[in-house]
C-alpha cells in the first residue's frame, strides 16, 4: 500500500513554496448518494483518534482516505492500525489539518484533538463543506460554541458529538421513563463523577521531541514551554486546554439529563472546589449547583447521599414527585411506590433506537437529517459545563441571562466566556 507521509521537513518545504496559503473555500455538499462510499479523514489520531479509526473503518460504506496529526509517532502507529482493517486502500497523512480541509474529495472528518482545537477545526471544516464527527467537549469556551453553531447553520452541515454512550439502549430507556411522567415532575437531578485532576509534577529542561510540532499542538492556546506533562493525554488537566476531569465527563452524564428533560432557563451557577495539587491548575474536586426554571441540577465529585449512588463512579439521580430513578452508563433502578425495580413494563417504547453512534452519523450524512447528538443539542448541553468552570475560577455564585447568554452584572465572568487566540492561530 502506497502512503504519502508529510513530515515536518517536507511540510516546511511546502510552506516555503506557498502551499501554506491553504484556501479553505466555502461550498455546499448536497449529500452522498446512498450507494456511494463516504470518504472520511481523521484529524487527531492519538488514543481516541484510533478509536475513531476502528469504528469508522469497520463500517462497510466508509473508506478512510487521510490521517492527520501534529505528532509523527501518532501517525505511524495509526497507519499500522488502519492497515489491519483496510489493507488494500491508500491513505494520505498530514501534519496540518488545513490540507485535509482543502481536499474536495473528502466528505467528512472526525476530530479527536485536544479540546482547545475542537471548535476551530469544526468551524473551518463546516466552511470547507465537510460534515463533522467531533469529540466532546464541543468547544473550549462559550463563544467558540456560538461560532461553531452559526457556521453549521450557514453551510448546512451534519454534526455528531462524540458522546458514544448516547446511542445505548439504557439512555433511551431512561429518557422514555422520565418523559412518561410516571415519576411525576422531576424537580432535582444529582450528577457525579468520582476523581479529579491528578497531582502532576513538571520535569524541567525538556526539549520538544523531533516528532512533534509543539507550536501547532498549542495552536490557539497561550504559548508555553514544552514539557511532557502538559502534552497529549494530560492536556485535560490544564486550563489552557481543557477543564479537568469535570470537563471530560460532564457531557457523558449530563447528556442523560438533556436527553430526558431538555432543561431550560438557566438562572444561576454556584461552584466550589479546590485546585489540583502539583502542576495542574484544573479542579482537584468541584461541586456545582445549577438553578434552572423548575429544575435544580447538582454536580458533585463524590457520589451524593442517595440510594445506590455509592456503588457508581458516575451517575445521575432523578428526584420526582412520585419516585426516583438512578442511572449510570449501562443500567438504571427506579424507586416507586416503596419498591425498587429495574423496569416499568407499563411505560411503552416511544423513542427510536440508535443504529449505533457512528452509523447514525453516516446515515445522517447521506440523508441530510441531523444526528441524535447534533450540534444545537450538544452546544446547549455543553454550556453549563463552561459556566460551572467560570464560577469555580472566580469563586462566586453567578447569575445568568439565558436569552442573551451573558452573566448579569459581572464583567470578569463575561470576559471568561471567550479567549483571544494567539495571533498566528486566530483562524475563526
Amino acid at each position: 500500500m502506497k502512503r504519502l507521509h508529510t513530515n515536518r521537513r517536507t511540510f516546511l518545504k511546502q510552506s516555503s513554496k506557498g502551499a501554506i496559503g491553504l484556501t479553505i473555500l466555502p461550498w455546499s455538499m448536497k449529500g452522498v448518494a446512498p450507494s456511494d462510499t463516504l470518504r472520511v479523514a481523521h484529524i487527531g489520531v492519538g488514543q481516541m483518534g484510533n478509536n475513531h479509526i476502528d469504528w469508522f473503518a469497520n463500517l462497510p460504506e466508509v473508506k478512510i482516505v487521510a490521517l492527520c496529526d501534529v505528532d509523527e509517532s501518532h501517525l505511524a502507529s495509526s497507519i499500522t492500525n488502519l492497515a489491519t482493517i483496510q489493507p488494500d486502500w491508500k491513505v494520505d497523512t498530514y501534519e496540518d489539518f488545513r490540507h485535509v480541509l482543502d481536499r474536495k474529495d473528502i466528505d467528512a472528518i472526525t476530530c479527536a484533538t485536544p479540546d482547545h482545537w475542537h471548535a476551530t477545526i469544526g468551524t473551518l471544516a463546516f466552511q470547507a463543506g465537510k460534515d463533522v464527527y467531533g469529540e466532546k467537549p464541543l468547544s473550549y469556551d462559550v463563544r467558540e460554541g456560538q461560532k461553531m453553531l452559526a457556521a453549521q447553520k450557514k453551510y448546512n452541515n451534519i454534526f455528531q458529538l462524540g458522546t458514544q454512550i448516547h446511542a445505548g439502549d439504557n439512555y433511551h430507556r431512561v429518557a422514555e421513563i422520565i418523559q412518561s411522567g410516571i415519576l411525576g415532575d422531576i424537580h432535582t437531578v444529582r450528577l457525579w463523577k468520582t476523581g479529579g485532576s491528578p497531582e502532576l509534577k513538571m520535569t524541567k529542561g525538556q526539549s520538544v521531541p523531533s516528532t512533534l510540532n509543539w507550536d501547532m499542538w498549542q495552536g490557539p492556546a497561550p504559548e508555553r514551554d514544552y514539557c511532557e506533562e502538559r502534552c497529549h493525554f494530560n492536556y485535560r488537566y490544564f486550563l489552557d486546554y481543557s477543564g479537568g476531569n469535570f470537563a471530560d465527563f460532564w457531557c457523558h452524564i449530563a447528556d442523560l439529563v438533556y436527553m430526558s428533560l431538555q432543561p431550560k432557563g438557566l438562572r444561576s451557577i454556584s461552584a466550589r472546589g479546590e485546585e489540583a495539587k502539583g502542576f495542574s491548575d484544573t479542579p482537584g474536586w468541584i461541586d456545582i449547583d445549577y438553578e434552572f426554571d423548575n429544575l435544580n441540577i447538582h454536580w458533585t465529585t463524590e457520589p451524593p447521599n442517595v440510594p445506590g449512588a455509592k456503588e457508581r463512579s458516575i451517575g445521575a439521580y432523578f428526584e420526582g414527585e412520585k419516585g426516583t430513578l438512578i442511572s449510570d452508563y449501562y443500567k438504571h433502578e427506579i424507586i416507586i411506590n416503596g419498591e425498587t425495580v429495574t423496569e416499568l413494563p407499563e411505560v411503552p417504547i416511544t423513542i427510536p433506537r440508535s443504529p449505533g453512534h457512528q452509523q447514525n452519523f453516516v446515515d445522517s450524512v447521506k440523508s441530510r437529517i441531523q444526528t441524535e447528538s447534533n450540534l444545537e443539542y450538544a452546544r446547549e448541553m455543553t454550556l453549563p459545563m463552561h459556566l460551572g468552570l467560570i464560577s469555580w475560577r472566580l469563586g462566586k455564585k453567578l447569575k445568568w441571562n439565558p436569552e442573551k447568554e451573558k452573566f448579569i452584572r459581572n464583567r470578569k465572568a463575561n470576559k471568561l466566556l471567550s479567549r483571544k487566540a494567539r495571533k498566528e492561530w486566530r483562524l475563526i
